[in-house]
């Protein structure tokens, strides 16, 4: 009895042990997986961070670096070459770019070298040649491009020729030559919606030329194309009164205007008379101009036939230069001033002629 007592004891009391050793072995022994998690969360944090992967340099850096110098040098020298050419072209004329370059483009010519001349002496004579002739063959092309360019702005700015105007006969030296213009002198122009243009007749044009045609040769100067002035002036001059027709061909162009050049007519300027309602304005001899009343498409206009008289005389009695003449009626009507010229005069000859009838008396 007292033997099963004892053992029931002992093994309560082992298995009481047991409890309390499996208790704290639980409690005081964690599992090794939160650990290891917390573990490497601490070293995910306190760790730096990965360094930023290195860029590696592009295989083709260099050759666009030097692509970009020589792009930005071509631009450059083409800049500063174009200045140069304009600043030339500006302030020199060709004659004094050729004079001054004249010795520059004879250079290369006068490069010799000896047969027997080392391999150093041909290498320095080879690059000399080269720093002369680029600059010569340069210089003639700019004088020769220039040339050309001019040549073709002449055409359109300058007269087609140097002598308008065929010479004059020999014996018509003493003939003066009446230059007439074309609109608001001998005819006006004007444009309506209903009709387009228009082209009036001035009165007394036909007296005009058939008249004075005995006198002058008449010529007739517009700053119109020939396709214009040709048909006008057939239709307007049936007769043939006027010698020859010149256009805007024959004019010179200049400050936006085409001026009437009359050195280029082939006349002795002291016997021209440039007929013209804006004969200061569109004239490069305004010394040789009459100004006449500008012809609006008056019905009583008889500017022409008042001008017949002082035309007349002045054929009849040919001044040694028109031009004074012409100086002389500068700022008056010249058809009214002649009027009362001539009636001064008359009225002088009338008193000569009493007086001297007074002293035979």
């Amino acid at each position: 009895m007292s033997s099963i007592l004892l053992r029931s004891r002992s093994v309560s009391w082992l298995l009481k042990r047991n409890r309390r050793l499996l208790s704290s072995d639980v409690a005081s022994t964690p599992s090794k997986e939160p650990l290891i998690g917390a573990q490497s969360l601490v070293s995910d944090l306190t760790s730096p961070p990965p360094p930023p992967p290195q860029s590696t340099p592009a295989p083709n850096a260099s050759s666009s670096k030097s692509w970009n110098f020589l792009k930005y040098s071509l631009i450059g020298a083409i800049t500063g070459a174009t200045a140069c050419v304009g600043y030339v072209s500006y302030a020199y004329s060709l004659e004094e770019i050729d004079e001054k370059t004249k010795a520059l483009r004879a250079a290369p010519s006068t490069i010799r070298l000896a047969d027997d001349a080392s391999a150093l002496e041909k290498f320095k004579n080879w690059v000399y040649s080269s720093a002369v002739t680029v600059p010569a063959k340069a210089a003639e092309a700019y004088i020769d491009a220039r040339r050309t360019i001019e040549e073709q702005i002449r055409g359109y700015t300058e007269p087609y020729a140097e002598k308008l105007l065929p010479d004059l006969h020999p014996m018509e030296k003493h003939v003066f030559t009446l230059v007439l213009d074309l609109q608001e002198t001998l005819l006006y122009s004007y444009w309506t919606r209903e009709k387009g243009w228009q082209t009036i007749k001035r009165p007394g044009v036909d007296a005009f030329l058939e008249h004075l045609a005995q006198f002058y040769e008449i010529i007739v100067y517009s700053d119109y194309s020939n396709m214009y002035v040709d048909p006008v002036m057939e239709r307007l001059d049936t007769k043939n009164c006027v010698r020859y027709r010149l256009g805007k061909a024959a004019t010179k162009y200049q400050n936006g205007q085409h001026y009437r050049d009359l050195s280029k007519l082939n006349r002795d300027p002291k016997k021209i008379i440039y007929l013209s309602a804006h004969a200061r304005e569109n004239s490069l001899q305004p010394e040789n101009g009459a100004i006449i009343k500008p012809y609006k498409y008056e019905l009583d206009d008889t500017a022409l036939v008042d001008f017949i008289p002082f035309l007349e005389f002045v054929a009849r009695n040919p001044p040694v230069d028109i031009r004074q003449v012409l100086e002389s009626y500068e700022g008056r009507d010249i058809p009214a001033e002649f009027i009362r010229r001539s009636k001064e005069h008359q009225q002088r000859m009338q008193n000569q002629k009493q007086q001297g009838r007074l002293w035979r008396r």
